[in-house]
């Protein structure tokens, strides 16, 4: 698939890219006192240890049936432990979105592969910022704010990489963090000015599906 080839061919832009990013920007990560850090249960390190293969299966991989989210952070990499810098590669099948949300500990920065996007982020001022983005385009959340990504496209995939200056940029999605993790139904119809039935069918069709 020709969008596939001008995935890798665009990623090694993203690399110096988001390198540079990693220079200017203030990681959420701690200075470490060595040149890496190596996990406790690790008793080899070689080029390996700092060789990420888990996006290999993109290479001719089908279009997304859903919105998908590779990532490379530490808990993945741990060759990223202190380094203040990890990746994630979104695919969006036609509609799809990556709702609202936050990352408490980056900034993120999206580049977009293939089709096209509409993303935003709200500042504390509740002011929203919206854009759409076409391919080759790269767009900025700041850091902790909350902002989200729509594939408007009803026929067409979309294909963006997000860099990040933490090794665990960290990811808290507002419709699960109100609605799935058991706070009070009347705590939540008073702050959304509803019905505790509202509340529960909100929390109903986030539930596990069986």
């Amino acid at each position: 698939m020709a969008s596939r080839s001008l995935f890798f061919r665009l990623f090694s832009l993203l690399m110096i890219f988001s390198f540079a990013f990693v220079e200017v920007a203030m990681a959420g990560d701690p200075d470490i006192l060595t040149d890496f850090v190596v996990p406790a249960n690790v008793t080899k390190v070689d080029g390996s240890f700092f060789t990420f293969t888990g996006m290999r299966v993109l290479v001719g991989s089908k279009p997304p049936t859903a919105f998908t989210v590779l990532k490379a952070t530490k808990a993945e990499f741990p060759a990223l432990d202190g380094q203040s810098v990890s990746y994630a590669v979104l695919e969006y099948a036609p509609g799809t979105t990556n709702p609202p949300h936050t990352h408490p500990r980056s900034a993120e920065l999206l580049f977009l592969i293939e089709g096209s996007l509409q993303v935003g982020f709200v500042d504390t001022t509740n002011k929203l910022f919206t854009q759409t983005l076409q391919v080759g385009d790269i767009f900025v959340f700041p850091k902790g704010l909350v902002h989200f990504q729509f594939n408007a496209d009803k026929e067409n995939p979309a294909l963006a990489i997000s860099a990040f200056g933490s090794a665990n940029a960290g990811t808290v999605s507002l419709p699960n963090t109100l609605f799935a993790t058991g706070i009070d139904d009347n705590v939540l119809a008073i702050s959304f000015k509803t019905d505790v039935a509202t509340i529960q069918a909100l929390k109903a069709g986030l539930a596990p599906k069986p």
